[in-house]
């Protein structure tokens, strides 16, 4: 017989990891800032996203999800806030798109000068954080994860598991993004493509950005 407790706690980050891995504007923000600014930026990138799916979660459990489903109108007041976000990003790729990208070759340059300062790589990590958290159906998204797996009545301890979970999980799968995308044959294609890379990239998340504001 199935664990009641240890079954959902099996199957939930399977779901949560799939959703991780779809193409959204998540994935092209930790993506393009391991690529352009450095590993340790894509690093912080990953676990700003990881804090914003670990609220998403908490809110989801505390009943958001089913909450905006309730409230059309927050839900739009939201996705249009997430939306404009999202459109600031664009704008701020495409204007940067024919600014040149040095690569610079960090095995010759001393720890203490390569080293990012803590203030960027907080920044970087709150800017992921606000991408993650523009999309609020996300919060609806875990919800009905939530309440496919878990049991009607789910324990303390299931409620307490599930937020680190997906922190562990979202912030897993974009480590591995930073990692692959901060490497060096990467960044040289970018520096190769970087003007027609971006536009690509800006183009990419306005789309997105649309379809979030304009979508049921």
């Amino acid at each position: 017989m199935p664990d009641p407790f240890l079954s959902p706690m099996l199957t939930i980050p399977g779901a949560l990891l799939i959703g991780a891995i779809s193409p959204g504007p998540s994935v092209l923000f930790v993506s393009r800032t391991a690529i352009t600014l450095s590993r340790a930026h894509g690093l912080a990138a990953a676990v700003g996203i990881g804090v914003g799916g670990a609220l998403f979660g908490c809110l989801a459990l505390l009943g958001l999800g089913s909450g905006l489903q309730s409230l059309p109108w927050l839900l739009t007041l939201l996705k249009l806030a997430g939306g404009g976000y999202l459109l600031y990003l664009a704008y701020q790729i495409w204007r940067a798109a024919e600014t040149p990208f040095i690569l610079n070759d960090e095995s010759n340059t001393p720890p203490a000068v390569r080293a990012p300062a803590m203030a960027s790589l907080w920044k970087t990590g709150l800017s992921a954080f606000l991408t993650q958290i523009s999309n609020p159906k996300t919060a609806i998204v875990y919800g009905s994860i939530f309440a496919a797996l878990l049991p009607p009545v789910p324990s303390t301890g299931q409620k307490l598991a599930l937020p680190p979970m997906i922190l562990c999980v979202e912030s897993g799968w974009y480590v591995i993004v930073a990692i692959a995308f901060s490497a060096p044959a990467a960044r040289t294609v970018y520096q190769r493509a970087k003007t027609a890379i971006d536009r690509v990239a800006g183009s990419v998340m306005a789309l997105i950005a649309i379809a979030l504001i304009v979508g049921n």
